[in-house]
């Protein structure tokens, strides 16, 4: 008996000293770093890279997306009434279409994200603002408004609900909606790198350049992705194209390629600061590179723009038919490409048939640019008064036309030196050069010889 109470004394000195061990081992572990003597956690996969973008309105990455499309599409085959995964699916379909052109995207995305209200939740927030940024990215604005201020009312503190609305008002030249939102989305997340962003492109439109430049700035700078870092980049070098900077937006532009090369918004922005500096073969280069990866009408538009100033009828007749055939294709996918068919029309095609798309495009969704190009078409049509009444929309601030634009001003210039205010004219053609004396190969050039034939202002001309 005594040495069986030996041993059984013993083995709980052993217990107590392990137990005295583990808790000491455990007091240490505590106190050390995080992470100390581990691994460090595994870096998210692009799965999660692209659904954390697409869930918080940042730009994604291509290959990302591609991934997560993929797992989505796998995931949903089996669990069909995921209503939460349908809408990121529908998400991501919306920011690929956005990024390559490809309008075959938004049939699917506009699928999914239906799918995702029939089987989601009853308040799907979700759903809706996916919705909303499909619309925008059909340039559907009345649809985009209805489905923007659904997701805000279902979900009043979801900041990416206000900020889609932000885009919606935008196309509808509704000013006092667009510092609604804004106010709203500053308010909820003032800090986010996707905030600043959104907020740069709406002080650009109230032509508040130097607080526009420096929100942006910011915006790259705390950005989480290449892609995003990029995206804010390319922004950035817009701006300063705008204001005539042609050396700084080059290298805005290269530094959002070098950052990821996906970036083809980049890259046609790259051709155009090329061109403007005479690096004419360079630019031709740029352009046709950004037109394999995302072969939209706005590029096809420029390219063949300066090929035509170049000369060189032949090759920008063949952008102007990938214009009509992106259109078709945007149309039957559900999209509104009226603007940029307009804007075609009225240059290098029927005036006529310009006025008719852009009236009926005034009337759906009365924007900033839809008012300058249907000013510009009324102009080519031979309708200079009713045409000055649009082009003053578009470039008085009091009518809602902040943004600075050179080629805004430069319509008006021209509109007004055709009925005869030559010192208004004067006045605006200078002003669009000064602007940005660069800001097309083929129109800066018109803006010069148009003021040279105005000469100075006479004795007999009113005050300019």
């Amino acid at each position: 008996m005594q040495i069986e109470h030996g041993r059984r004394a013993r083995r709980r000195r052993v217990l107590m000293a392990s137990g005295a061990g583990a808790a000491v081992l455990g007091g240490v572990l505590v106190l050390l770093p995080r992470g100390a003597g581990d691994a460090p956690p595994p870096a998210p996969g692009p799965a999660a890279l692209a659904r954390g973008a697409v869930t918080t309105g940042a730009p994604a990455a291509l290959g990302d997306l591609a991934v997560l499309i993929g797992d989505r599409e796998k995931h949903l085959r089996a669990h069909p009434l995921d209503g939460s995964s349908w809408a990121v699916l529908g998400a991501a379909y919306v920011e690929r279409g956005r990024r390559t052109a490809d309008t075959a995207n938004w049939p699917k995305a506009e699928k999914a994200l239906r799918t995702s209200l029939k089987v989601g939740a009853e308040r799907n927030p979700q759903a809706l603002e996916g919705l909303a940024a499909l619309a925008v990215a059909r340039r559907d604005f009345p649809a985009a408004k209805k489905w923007g201020e659904s997701a805000v009312k279902a979900a009043p503190k979801r900041w990416t609900a206000h900020a889609v609305l932000i885009d919606a008002y935008t196309g509808l030249g509704d000013q006092e909606g667009v510092g609604r939102a804004l106010d709203k989305v500053l308010e909820l997340r003032p800090d986010t790198p996707a905030v600043g962003a959104r907020a740069a492109a709406v002080y650009r439109d109230r032509g508040w350049r130097e607080d526009a430049a420096a929100r942006i700035s910011d915006a790259a700078a705390a950005a989480g992705t290449p892609a995003e870092r990029a995206a804010y980049l390319e922004q950035a070098g817009r701006l300063a194209f705008e204001r005539g900077d042609r050396q700084e937006a080059l290298r805005f532009f290269q530094e959002a390629l070098r950052t990821d090369p996906d970036q083809r918004a980049a890259q046609a922005g790259q051709g155009r600061a090329l061109a403007s500096l005479g690096r004419t073969t360079d630019a031709l280069s740029a352009y046709q590179a950004a037109l394999v990866k995302r072969p939209g009408p706005e590029y096809a538009l420029e390219l063949g723009e300066l090929y035509e100033s170049l000369g060189l009828g032949q090759a920008a007749r063949v952008q102007y038919d990938l214009l009509r055939e992106r259109v078709r294709a945007a149309e039957a996918a559900g999209g509104d490409e009226q603007l940029v068919l307009g804007r075609f029309e009225a240059d290098h095609g029927d005036p006529a048939s310009a006025v008719r798309r852009l009236r009926a495009e005034w009337g759906r969704q009365p924007g900033t640019a839809v008012a300058d190009a249907l000013g510009w078409a009324l102009h080519r049509a031979g309708e200079h008064g009713e045409a000055l009444e649009f082009a003053t929309i578009a470039t008085d601030g009091d009518k809602g036309g902040g943004v600075r634009s050179a080629l805004y001003v430069f319509h008006r210039g021209v509109i007004e030196k055709e009925l005869g205010r030559y010192g208004p004219a004067r006045r605006h053609l200078r002003e669009a050069l000064m602007i940005n004396p660069y800001f097309s190969p083929l129109w800066a050039p018109e803006a010069e010889r148009a003021l040279a034939e105005l000469g100075e202002p006479s004795v007999e001309d009113p005050p300019a």
